[in-house]
């Protein structure tokens, strides 16, 4: 994406990042939340060896964990001094005053929004990965046990 030239196409920018940022979030949610939801269902009908259920415990553990960093993510900051909670105390008058004052300060304030969202979703990414790779591990050797 090229640098913005004015205020109000960075302001642009940044608020179409934090939209891409949540709707990601959102979807690794579900994703997240449906893969716990299958793994629970398979590994309650089947017998595990004390390894697999260490593995597919840590996995599932890493998956809460990751749910836990989404979700944190898209929670709403009513107390914040920028976005919606400031308009929400506004007049009218003030509203107007502050966007033609404020502009450079309110893409600063989303800038630091959307670089908090990406480092949730990039450490739910993580944790969601490493946790991927326990359920595997944990299937390998519930198979290989079960041999």
């Amino acid at each position: 994406m090229s640098a913005p030239t004015t205020l109000a196409a960075a302001h642009a920018e940044v608020k179409a990042e934090i939209v891409r940022t949540d709707t990601k979030t959102g979807l690794l949610l579900a994703f997240v939340g449906a893969v716990l939801a299958g793994s629970w269902t398979v590994a309650k009908d089947v017998p595990l060896t004390a390894p697999a259920y260490v593995a597919g415990a840590f996995g599932l553990a890493l998956l809460v964990v990751a749910a836990g960093l989404l979700l944190r993510s898209v929670r709403p900051n009513l107390r914040g001094g920028h976005g919606f909670p400031l308009w929400a105390t506004l007049t009218a008058d003030q509203i107007t005053a502050t966007l033609t004052t404020d502009q450079a300060a309110a893409v600063a304030n989303l800038s630091r929004i959307a670089m908090a969202k990406y480092t949730g979703l990039r450490r739910a990414i993580d944790l969601t990965l490493a946790g991927g790779a326990l359920l595997i591990l944990a299937a390998l050797l519930a198979l290989g046990g079960a041999v």
